[in-house]
């Protein structure tokens, strides 16, 4: 663990509905914390042990330092006065996990999840810390092991840890970070949140589908809920890929310098605004011959050959086997980070590398032997569907009265777009016309982000979801200069589960370095529920939220 002293302030966030814990402060020590998990009665309980329980001071630090691929430090700073706690459980006889807990010294009687990415084994302390300048009591797991998003070797012969990653970790941690909360302050949970975002998206949706009564409210980002479908289809699109240098292959370089500025030339102007961002991919049909090498203007050095343009065809093609969709294809404008993520030098390992490590067993299995049958073997494997976030019949959550704000960034070149409204449809139609999914469920489509967060093309992204706040700094947290639930969606989701105020807008936020809210506002602009969309006014001004309407 890494513990030091920052210079950031670490000013609580107020919300209209909170309330702060009073009386004697509890004490943060590991007798206490321990005492507090011997009072509850159950075997989940019996099978943990309190590691430690740190007292963090006002602007302290706390987390863990060991850099990640794919991750920044997982070290929080700017902190309010807290107690920081890790916990061990057991989980089987060949695997345990770890969740840590923040406990604010005030507290505003909320208890906030946040999730995971990829198959990391990491704890989210910056998520962690975002939650606590809001008075949550907040808690991460490392979901049973521990590792990068991008690392799957874990999974090789250990199915107890699969199951641990798959829904297990999650679901102790929440029963057990209850508990201890409770026991802690002295006093019941008054509401329990969740955030996270692809993978995380998924472990919320799961936690949600097989304990409905863990959340009051959800905010779910590019949710990575189709496991066994996205391993077959990213192994299929890597089959069609590879090897790099094969004359069927795209050189990377091409991705963001030729084919998305045809894309943003096609297509930015569906929407009727030419500001660089497509907003209605779903209504734009590139013509992609004019990237042909054959084309008469053509640059022989930036063009596609005919066996390249079936390639780019199959990347944006949805994967279906027989009548059966797998997988929905990569959206576009998604293009600039392909190759980061799917297509660099070697296949992404969450297709290849997983169905070796996890699902086959076989180190050497050679991508070309993918076809169909692989895809029907894996989707019908049991840990596969107890990873899959697929029951779809979520109206148990709904009943006792939850709700979920999902988003998606259309630009998302990893978790491909369209999977959000094909589950939101699919939970529309599993949960019946007579509860209409508008009052429990919405989603928000998000023009121009990429995955979770950030942008290529100048668009407003930043919704206060989890992991936004990572990119600008370790004691970020909210929407920088517009801390209210116009522009903060967990302060949105707070304000609909708590007071009945259904979340009509989002506003998105950037500023002119996307990064760095020091250096002015640039664009802001209203996100809209599902199937709606912003619609220019034709007269203000397109970077002023207020030129726009959800239509």
């Amino acid at each position: 663990m890494h513990l030091s002293k920052s210079l950031f302030p670490a000013v609580a966030l107020a919300h209209q509905a909170s309330c702060t814990s009073t009386g004697p402060r509890p004490s943060c020590s590991l007798d206490n914390v321990a005492h507090q998990l011997s009072l509850i009665d159950s075997s989940l309980a019996r099978n943990a042990t309190i590691l430690s329980a740190v007292p963090v001071q006002l602007n302290g630090s706390y987390g863990d330092s060991t850099v990640l691929l794919g991750l920044p430090p997982m070290v929080s700073t700017g902190l309010p006065d807290l107690c920081a706690v890790e916990v061990n459980v057991t989980s089987s006889e060949s695997s345990s996990y770890m969740f840590s807990l923040f406990l604010p010294s005030n507290w505003n009687s909320r208890f906030l999840t946040v999730g995971g990415g990829g198959t990391g084994g990491y704890i989210s302390y910056l998520d962690m810390g975002v939650g606590t300048h809001y008075g949550f009591a907040t808690m991460s797991t490392d979901n049973g092991h521990k590792g990068s998003p991008y690392d799957v070797t874990w999974i090789y012969k250990s199915p107890e840890k699969e199951i641990d990653w798959g829904y297990r970790a999650i679901h102790g941690a929440v029963e057990l970070s209850k508990g201890l909360i409770e026991g802690y302050y002295g006093k019941d949970i008054a509401y329990s949140y969740y955030s996270g975002c692809s993978t995380g998206g998924r472990q919320g949706l799961k936690e949600a589908q097989i304990s409905a009564d863990s959340f009051d409210g959800m905010l779910i980002g590019a949710a990575a809920w189709w496991t066994s479908h996205q391993v077959s289809w990213i192994t299929k699109i890597s089959k069609d890929y590879f090897p790099v240098g094969d004359p069927k292959s795209i050189p990377a370089e091409l991705f963001s310098s030729l084919v998305y500025p045809t894309v943003v030339e096609q297509c930015d102007r569906v929407d009727g605004v030419e500001d660089g961002i497509v907003s209605t991919p779903e209504k734009c049909h590139p013509d992609f011959e004019v990237l042909s090498c054959d084309y008469p203007s053509a640059n022989s050095s930036a063009c596609l050959t005919n066996i390249q343009l079936e390639t780019l065809g199959k990347i944006y093609a949805d994967y279906y086997v027989g009548p059966e969709l797998v997988h929905p294809g990569l959206e576009l404008s998604s293009e600039t980070q392909w190759s980061q993520n799917m297509f660099g030098e070697v296949p992404l390992s969450f297709g290849l590398d997983f169905i070796r490590y996890g699902i086959f067993e076989d180190l050497d299995w050679p991508l070309d032997a993918y076809n169909d049958s692989v895809y029907e073997y894996t989707k019908n494997l049991d840990i596969m569907k107890a990873i899959d976030a697929s029951d779809f019949d979520m109206s148990p959550y709904r009943d006792q009265g939850g709700k979920i704000m999902m988003y998606h960034g259309l630009s998302d070149p990893l978790i491909v777009t369209r999977g959000s409204s094909y589950f939101y449809e699919e939970v529309k139609l599993a949960t019946g016309v007579s509860h209409p999914i508008t009052n429990w469920f919405r989603l928000f489509f998000i023009p121009g982000m990429q995955h979770c967060l950030g942008t290529a093309s100048d668009a407003p992204w930043h919704i206060n979801g989890a992991g936004q706040s990572w990119i600008i700094s370790s004691s970020s947290y909210s929407v920088p200069g517009f801390q209210d639930p116009k522009h903060d969606a967990l302060l949105a989701l707070m304000e609909w589960v708590e007071d009945g105020k259904a979340v009509d807008q989002i506003i998105a936020t950037t500023w002119h370095n996307s990064t760095v809210p020091s250096s002015g506002v640039w664009k802001q602009r209203p996100i809209c529920p599902y199937p709606k969309n912003a619609v220019y006014d034709g007269v203000g001004d397109v970077n002023v939220a207020g030129s726009w309407d959800c239509e």
